[in-house]
């Protein structure tokens, strides 16, 4: 797992959620404020996050509601314009992910730069989106096609708001994705953004795996944090830095800052071990 200390050069690192508002073409666009609100929104998250010490930061269209599974291309391009207005800004490693879609993810990775993307990549799903289905070998191939090999692949294997097709524990799908699809890291989800996930499962995946990186993906807040990392290698997290812990309200620094600090106490405590 050398890639992920030298990607975040740091134990356990917080990927902080930059989520952008509702984009042209999305049934809650704001048309009368226009892409450079959505870009000051963004601004306004982006420096409150690095300036109190997330390790990172990803880009999603949180406010696609209801998500595409195949997105229009109106989409990615407005996320490309979006971090490429905030390009010079950005001080921390950097991903993207254009939900649900893999092959635009990956395009916007290659096109902005990013370091890394998180997508559900494989498994076939009945979920809230309608019949979900992926393929990996031709989402990685495509990446290779357009010389993004050096983008780190994070595997969401327990999407959102959807349930596998099949009866196979969350443990056989983590050990079969690690076998065929060469992840670079997975991400456990609870049942949707911000929902909290059982630490017993994180558990179960990690020792399953325990060559791969295993992130926390949603839940992840002051209250449990220390107990998930314990478990997992880092984590993802939106909802806790926005104001009054609500996902579609702007980040509080204050509740990133006082986030930040117990991590740096927790990872100290494990250098101390």
């Amino acid at each position: 797992m050398q890639w992920l200390k030298d990607l975040f050069r740091v134990e356990k690192p917080i990927i902080a959620m930059c989520h952008l508002e509702a984009l042209p073409g999305d049934p809650s666009y704001k048309a009368d404020k226009g892409l450079k609100w959505i870009i000051n929104r963004a601004r306004h998250d982006l420096r409150a996050l690095q300036d109190c010490g997330v390790d990172a930061i990803m880009f999603s269209n949180e406010a696609s509601v209801p998500y595409q599974t195949r997105v229009e291309p109106i989409t990615t391009i407005s996320m490309a314009r979006i971090i490429g207005e905030l390009n010079s800004e950005i001080r921390v490693p950097f991903g993207v992910n254009v939900l649900w879609d893999p092959v635009a993810t990956i395009d916007l990775a290659v096109a902005t730069g990013a370091a890394f993307v998180r997508e559900v990549f494989t498994g076939v799903y009945a979920s809230d989106f309608g019949l979900w289905d992926t393929n990996c070998g031709e989402v990685v191939r495509h990446q290779y096609r357009l010389n993004g090999g050096q983008i780190k692949l994070f595997f969401n294997i327990v999407p959102e708001s959807a349930a596998y097709l099949g009866n196979r524990n969350v443990v056989d799908i983590a050990r079969s994705t690690v076998f065929n699809a060469r992840p670079d890291a997975l991400c456990v989800s609870g049942l949707t953004a911000g929902e909290e996930i059982n630490v017993q499962v994180l558990k179960q995946v990690k020792e399953a795996v325990p060559e791969v990186p295993v992130f926390a993906n949603t839940g992840v807040r002051f209250s449990n944090v220390e107990e998930q990392l314990a478990v997992a290698d880092g984590a993802v997290v939106g909802t806790a830095f926005k104001r009054e812990g609500y996902i579609w309200n702007e980040v509080d620094p204050a509740r990133v800052m006082e986030f930040m600090e117990k991590v740096r106490k927790f990872r100290a405590s494990l250098r101390n071990l």
